[in-house]
């Protein structure tokens, strides 16, 4: 071997090293993410007694991390980012999600527990928004895919972390305040994000917005090779330059760019099926349809681990197909298997009460989030990371992700409602339904992003508008 390859192989070796440690550090946001999202699901079977909550009650306090905390904390972070970097978002994200942990461990009442949950809400909402847009920016085009969903993967880490740890906690502590313990666990991995952000560089392409293009092709030269940094550095410098034009309209009124705004609503449109598949009626209340099902509370906390293991082995087998399978065709896979899914579970809950009928239905649970995180979860974080141009990215996401939250927190609120109305069968079949409709939006509207840059793919859909609007033109002149 020649000196030449072997500086080459180390030099690649450093590289793989820091993308690596990057990615594990700023992904804490999503695994806080998933651990805040899922530990109510078990703190509730004692939360309610212990603060005497009525179901209104629990119906706010399950959804005011969501709304207004995390679709507030999606548009607050969504500027940030644009405004102080992506790196400074995350930085105040650890902070918002320590404070969060410490008030929801600590609440005496209700009205201070909603309070809490809002504050750890705008750090769940401002982290959805800028972790996948920090890997997307740091990531060369090669490893993208792979790097942005393992916030994913991390996410429904978080979660099945927490649907494990509220397990453990309530066989060891025989306490009804053991879920001020569940809840205060987050404060450790909020302690760990905040250390390692602290350590971490901003993404080149917020720092050549900014104009510091020297900076910007240091940090690409940590993640790449020297004709692969020389190159991303290129694309992104004529990117910026486009950018930097844009911009002050972009901001001031998206409708005057018909491209960018279409991008929109395709991001928002996808944000809202991927919460219309009811995949959080799961999350949050996994253990009370179980425990309604027939299970005591300890077997369905126990149970509900299956839930969340599913959740990363198929998370992490959808990171493994994104290396070989197109984003839209993933994602018409994961909605027509919800639909099947969804289809037998509210089957399954005409049958007799029973343990077996209980654990049937944690089965059809189990397929259901399996199509979901393997097919549905990987991609839209994914596609929200990638399609949304320079000049208003951070701005275009935060409101993209406000939606979904928004989305998150209405079906979240109203499923215990219209569960008593409908009953879980009448309730799972209108999910068939729902997600029905979200399918023919997938095959009629999403764009394919695989194998290509950030930069490129900007420029696809500028040029695909200006082809457009021309041809418009010409049709119009011919017809006078």
């Amino acid at each position: 071997m020649t000196s030449a390859s072997l500086g080459s192989q180390r030099a690649g070796g450093a590289h793989r090293g820091y993308l690596v440690k990057l990615t594990i550090i700023s992904t804490l946001g999503g695994l806080l993410f998933g651990y805040d999202t899922g530990v109510i699901s078990g703190a509730l079977l004692y939360m309610k007694d212990a603060l005497q909550m009525n179901s209104v009650e629990e119906a706010l306090v399950v959804s005011a991390l969501l709304f207004p905390g995390a679709a507030g904390g999606a548009l607050i972070g969504g500027r940030l980012a644009d405004r102080i970097g992506r790196r400074g978002t995350l930085i105040a994200c650890a902070i918002t999600f320590f404070i969060g942990a410490i008030g929801c461990a600590l609440a005496p009442t209700v009205a201070v527990m909603i309070i809490a949950r809002i504050v750890l809400g705008l750090g769940v909402g401002a982290a959805a928004v800028t972790c996948p847009l920090y890997l997307a920016e740091m990531a060369p085009t090669h490893l993208r895919g792979r790097m942005v969903t393992i916030n994913e993967l991390m996410i429904v880490t978080g979660q099945m972390l927490a649907f494990a740890i509220n397990a453990a906690l309530d066989a060891l502590i025989h306490d009804p305040s053991v879920w001020r313990v569940m809840l205060g666990v987050a404060t450790i991995p909020a302690l760990a994000l905040l250390i390692g952000m602290l350590v971490l560089p901003e993404s080149p392409r917020f720092l050549a917005i900014k104009g510091r293009f020297d900076r910007a092709r240091e940090i690409l030269e940590l993640s790449r090779t020297g004709s692969e940094a020389k190159h991303d550095y290129d694309e992104i410098v004529t990117s910026t330059k486009n950018a930097s034009q844009e911009r002050g309209q972009a901001w001031r009124d998206l409708k005057a760019n018909r491209w960018m705004r279409r991008l929109l609503y395709v991001g928002c449109g996808l944000a809202i099926v991927q919460q219309a598949t009811g995949i959080n009626t799961v999350n949050y209340y996994a253990p009370t349809i179980l425990e309604s099902s027939g299970l005591g509370v300890s077997a369905s906390l126990v149970a509900t681990i299956g839930v969340g293991a599913t959740s990363v082995v198929t998370t992490i087998l959808g990171i493994w197909l994104l290396g070989f399978v197109g984003r839209k065709k993933m994602l018409i896979i994961g909605f027509s298997g919800v639909v099947a899914a969804q289809a037998l579970l509210a089957i399954t809950f005409t049958l007799p009460q029973s343990d077996a009928t209980s654990y049937l239905i944690l089965a059809c649970m189990m397929l259901f989030v399996a199509f979901v995180q393997c097919f549905i979860g990987t991609c839209v974080w994914l596609l929200l990371s990638e399609i949304f141009p320079l000049a208003i990215r951070g701005f275009a996401m935060g409101i993209a992700v406000f939606v979904l939250w928004t989305v998150n927190a209405a079906i979240s609120f109203l499923f215990p409602i219209v569960n008593e109305a409908l009953g879980s069968t009448g309730t799972f079949a209108l999910f068939v339904l729902i997600n029905l409709i979200s399918l023919v939006f997938v095959a009629r509207t999403v764009p394919e992003t695989k194998g290509r840059s950030l930069e490129e793919i900007e420029n696809d859909f500028r040029t695909q508008a200006i082809s457009t609007i021309q041809v418009n033109a010409a049709l119009a002149k011919s017809r006078r």
